[in-house]
């Protein structure tokens, strides 16, 4: 009996360390990216994970079994839930949000995305935040790029007009201004 409790004991210790180790030495399918954005003394960070296209339909209408079908809540990347932490205040089509850290997911559509910026940001996986913790939403414009995207890229550019998160993802581009 002693002997059987060791050996119990010892596949255990092993498993859980062959567990631990693969899970930490095995990079994602879907690798963590913060992209930053400076200007003055404003910081603007947004941490997202990555996935690929991998010859799948991404964006379109659920019947044609697109990934991330149109009219319907996607966590905006795989895994946790985008994030967007600020230590200013910004202006998002009238919108302010305040100074620190949130989660940001989207409701896609052919020409107009839905934005929402959710006060809880601690989601993992697919659950769709609480309503009640959504501080505002506002419309973004999507158009079509020339060149597919393999990966999912959230960045900042800023032009003429402004600065913008910009998301870029199979032949859709979609950009999001603030203040």
């Amino acid at each position: 009996m002693k002997k059987f409790l060791k050996y119990t004991l010892i596949t255990i210790a092993v498993l859980l360390a062959a567990g631990y180790l693969y899970i930490t030495l095995t990079p994602p399918i879907s690798p963590l990216e913060t992209s930053v954005f400076k200007e003055n003394d404003k910081e603007v960070t947004i941490t997202y994970s990555k996935p690929f296209k991998k010859d799948r339909l991404i964006f379109g209408n659920e019947s044609d079994g697109a990934l991330v079908p149109y009219n319907q809540y996607w966590r905006t990347g795989a895994n946790r839930h985008t994030i967007i932490n600020t230590n200013s205040d910004l202006n998002f089509s009238d919108n302010i949000l305040l100074a620190g850290e949130y989660s940001l997911y989207t409701i896609p559509g052919e020409s107009t995305w839905k934005v929402v910026i959710n006060s809880d940001n601690g989601f993992f996986g697919i659950v769709q935040p609480d309503a009640s913790d959504d501080l505002f939403s506002f419309d973004a414009k999507s158009s079509i790029l020339n060149d597919s995207v393999e990966q999912l890229s959230i960045d900042f550019v800023t032009d003429s007009i402004g600065s913008s998160i910009r998301l870029r993802w199979d032949l859709t581009e979609v950009i999001m201004p603030f203040k």
